[in-house]
């Protein structure tokens, strides 16, 4: 939950030139919240609450809840006087995990360069998936619209030339909004906020600052440095004067290695066809087998998720005989471990695959028998021939077929 302050006027067309702006801050909108109204739609449009107990703390709010001054943090009981119609509902840490790890999995389908800050918000690097996606607001769009095709959550993504930019982008963006920002704009922006909205600008520095009659940025872009400094100290002097002028060196940094890739998709319809599911099976593996070539990875395990329409979940796995980052591999077993689940009877709402134990390709031994080799080098050739052509004209141009 976003408590940066905004400004009335900067949600607004700051131009259309995105040539400055590879990098994208996706901020879920209320997530928690979000997360329970999917699967609790008689509660949307009502006050709902994500907390602990009356001596908890709340974690989450609906916008609903926000209208009345519920915010983050606040004790429940704070929260409670303050609207005391809201619908309070605990946790559910495991289905926010699960939700936040496939959103983070889709921005890894867009670019390696991935660096989440939270379980509800990353930051992407699209320098290198422009030719193949298109510009950033291409991309923007596409993400939120399968992030709440997929969930039936949203996200607001702020673009720009830097990190913190990107952030402060985002919030202006939310709820459920996109804010492009390009690099000539940028100090125009940030030259209309609230001195509360650089980072590292607590309620002391607020304070400190408005002690000399200071509560824009636009003040402190005006200031010498020298003069900065002498109010804030040396280092927060200069951290602050960089930000004004939206200076922010810091590259996107994914500081973890992926454990595991995978792709789920739901129906716009509950679907009880079993050839309409093979067939997105199908899809969905050809997905993972990309990811995993084009990362560099092989997986020894492959897994999948099946939820019917009572939103019960079956996950099952199974490890191959030799790690593998070919559809032609992967598909048979994914559908092997989908036919074993018992739907009792019930449609399909969602299927995922996912590809597990990820190792370097590169370091990988394969043993195969000289058949074995051979097959293999001829569907490798045929899965990577697939890949240049999506490369070039997209990743619809071409569909891998029944296997």
């Amino acid at each position: 939950m976003s408590k940066a302050p905004r400004a009335a006027g900067a949600n607004r067309d700051w131009g259309i030139d995105e040539s400055g702006t590879p990098i994208m801050h996706i901020d879920m909108d209320a997530f928690f919240a979000a997360c329970e109204l999917v699967r609790r739609p008689d509660l949307k449009g009502l006050p709902v609450i994500v907390g602990g107990g009356h001596r908890g703390v709340v974690l989450a709010a609906t916008y609903e809840a926000r209208a009345f001054g519920v915010r983050s943090a606040m004790t429940m009981n704070a929260a409670f006087r303050a609207c005391p119609q809201a619908v309070i509902l605990p946790p559910d840490h495991l289905l926010y995990r699960q939700i936040s790890a496939s959103i983070m999995e889709m921005l890894f389908d867009i670019t390696p360069a991935v660096e989440q800050v939270s379980i509800d918000e990353a930051f992407i690097d699209v320098s290198g998936a422009r030719r193949l996606l298109g510009p950033p607001t291409v991309i923007g769009a596409r993400l939120r619209a399968q992030v709440e095709a997929t969930h039936g959550v949203t996200c607001s993504v702020g673009i720009a030339r830097n990190k913190f930019v990107a952030k402060v982008a985002s919030t202006h963006a939310k709820p459920n909004g996109m804010l492009l920002i390009p690099d000539a704009a940028t100090q125009a922006f940030l030259r209309e906020l609230p001195v509360g909205a650089l980072w590292g600008v607590g309620e002391k520095t607020e304070a400190a600052l408005a002690r000399w009659g200071i509560t824009q940025v636009a003040q402190v872009a005006d200031l010498d440095l020298r003069s900065l400094q002498m109010m804030l100290g040396q280092a927060a002097g200069h951290h602050l004067h960089c930000l004004a002028k939206g200076y922010d060196p810091r590259p996107v940094t994914t500081s973890t290695v992926e454990k595991s890739i995978g792709n789920e998709t739901t129906f716009d319809e509950d679907q009880a066809d079993p050839e309409v599911v093979t067939r997105r099976l199908l899809a969905l593996c050809d997905q993972v087998a990309g990811r995993l070539r084009r990362h560099g990875y092989v997986a020894s395990t492959i897994a999948v998720k099946v939820r019917t329409s009572d939103f019960h979940t079956v996950s099952k796995s199974k490890t191959l005989r030799s790690p593998t980052d070919l559809a032609h591999e992967i598909f048979p077993v994914a559908r092997e471990l989908v036919t074993s689940v018992d739907l009792n009877g019930l449609p399909v709402r969602l299927i995922g695959v996912r590809a597990e134990k990820l190792a370097s390709r590169a370091q990988t031994s394969f043993q195969d028998t000289l058949e074995e080799a051979t097959s293999e080098v001829d569907f490798r050739q045929a899965e990577l021939a697939l890949d240049k052509v999506r490369e070039r004209f997209g990743k619809g141009a071409v569909q891998l077929g029944a296997i």
